[in-house]
């Protein structure tokens, strides 16, 4: 089935190349915003699987992309929507774990260069999954913290692994990129789910709510220092 994707961007530029990427890459783009109410439009008359959204948008080039993310997982829960960013904001990446992170991404507009793994964000999230960027998700867990969460048990290990899942990998693309075997993975990620207090839940749900467990802890100390 091929994935339909609809972009939102002020930049006619961006969206044009953005468009044509997709749809080299056998993507259909079912239609090209410059905000968030042309978005919402595009989404209600032709439908999408994905949602490519700036965060930065007309008319005030703030917040309007996360409000619209909102608006779009509101009317349509089962919608992927990959935020796209030009700098690591990580206040503004805090709305992936505000309400949870199903079906979210957030991403430097710079990874849209490499091909392969844009295109792996897109189908992650348009199937439920998760993907946040690697400079995100590496600044608020090498942050120095105050105070005690379950996190706080996880080994360093533990941590590189959770940073992988953080970004969507499957156990097969962490242990190639840490040097360990799948079965190593694997009992990391149990102890990753031991120590956050997981219960027995589907797989790919307890994968984001492990990096959602880790991360809003991160963001409450963030919020109390």
């Amino acid at each position: 089935m091929t994935l339909r994707v609809a972009i939102a961007d002020d930049s006619a530029l961006l969206r044009r190349g953005l468009s044509a990427l997709l749809e080299s890459e056998g993507l259909d783009v079912v239609g090209e915003a410059a905000d968030g109410e042309q978005l919402l439009e595009i989404i209600d008359k032709y439908g999408a699987d994905v949602a490519v959204v700036d965060i930065r948008m007309p008319p005030s080039y703030s917040v309007e992309g996360i409000h619209t993310a909102e608006a779009l997982k509101s009317r349509y829960p089962e919608l992927g929507v990959l935020l796209l960013s030009q700098y690591v904001e990580t206040e503004n990446a805090m709305f992936l774990l505000k309400n949870g992170a199903k079906g979210l991404g957030y991403l430097l507009k710079e990874r849209v260069s490499d091909v392969d793994e844009f295109i792996d964000a897109l189908h992650r999230v348009s199937s439920g999954g998760t993907a946040i960027d690697p400079d995100l998700v590496s600044r608020l867990i090498a942050r120095p913290h105050k105070g005690h969460d379950p996190g706080d048990e996880l080994t360093s290990r533990e941590k590189s692994v959770l940073e992988l899942m953080a970004e969507g990998r499957t156990n097969q693309a962490i242990g190639k990129s840490l040097f360990l075997g799948e079965r190593t993975v694997e009992a990391h990620i149990r102890s990753i789910f031991l120590k956050l207090d997981l219960r027995p839940e589907p797989e790919d749900h307890r994968r984001v709510l492990a990096v959602l467990t880790y991360l809003r802890g991160v963001g409450a100390r963030r919020g109390g220092e």
